[in-house]
């Protein structure tokens, strides 16, 4: 049973009117731990896309880009997506049920913002009520007002890229100290690192963008 079969199982059961807590509950073991975190981007994104008013192609691409769709799954995918925009479930509960879910692991949650971050700007408008739901995500998640400011910083055009913020260190710390950190997030992004910690090999390209940031923010500081 591939992932997105057993995706589409899981919401389909909450479209259904199975309860939100009992779905996920059945997700808290390896491997449908995935399952779970594809489901928290695809609820929590199409939410999202729609907290401006309108789902354009743009923020329906984005989703294709953070996961990786393979031809004979299209159907289950598209009908998974378009599920979860009709769940009348609001965005905080499955944002609280995925906290719950990934409890003490910020490392996954802090995945699952990048992904959102990417659908939000995907259309070339970071929409105030966007950035209102995602705040909102953030806190739920327990993400530190610096780490989302630093996520913001990287996807967010007119938002300034300070390179402190992108790498979340102090511009009075030791430079060594901050290679240290600009480390220790190169590693972090690795494909089998983020798989080892939950993360879809279907969502790992959204790590792309947050290597780019890293490095280019690494350059500024220590150049």
């Amino acid at each position: 049973m591939s992932i997105w079969s057993r995706i589409s199982a899981a919401v389909s059961a909450l479209a259904s009117g199975a309860p939100l807590s009992d779905v996920f509950d059945r997700l808290r073991t390896p491997p449908e731990r995935s399952v779970a975190f594809a489901i928290a981007v695809i609820a929590l994104g199409a939410k999202l896309a729609k907290a401006d008013g309108t789902v354009t192609r743009d923020e329906v691409r984005a989703f294709r880009e953070v996961f990786l769709i393979p031809p004979e799954e299209e159907e289950n995918a598209a009908r998974v997506f378009n599920l979860a925009r009709q769940d009348v479930a609001g965005f905080d509960l499955y944002a609280q049920r995925i906290a719950a879910l990934f409890e003490g692991r910020q490392d996954v949650l802090r995945d699952l913002m990048e992904g959102l971050f990417h659908i939000a700007t995907a259309d070339g408008d970071y929409h105030e009520a966007e950035n209102d739901v995602l705040v909102a995500v953030a806190e739920i998640f327990g993400i530190p007002d610096r780490e989302f400011r630093s996520l913001r910083a990287r996807f967010v055009a007119d938002a300034s890229p300070d390179p402190y913020d992108v790498l979340g260190v102090n511009p009075d710390m030791p430079v060594a100290d901050i290679r240290k950190v600009w480390s220790r997030a190169v590693r972090d992004t690795h494909p089998d690192v983020m798989m080892a910690r939950g993360v879809p090999e279907e969502a790992i390209r959204m790590a792309e963008q947050r290597l780019i940031a890293i490095n280019r923010a690494w350059e500024q500081i220590s150049g």
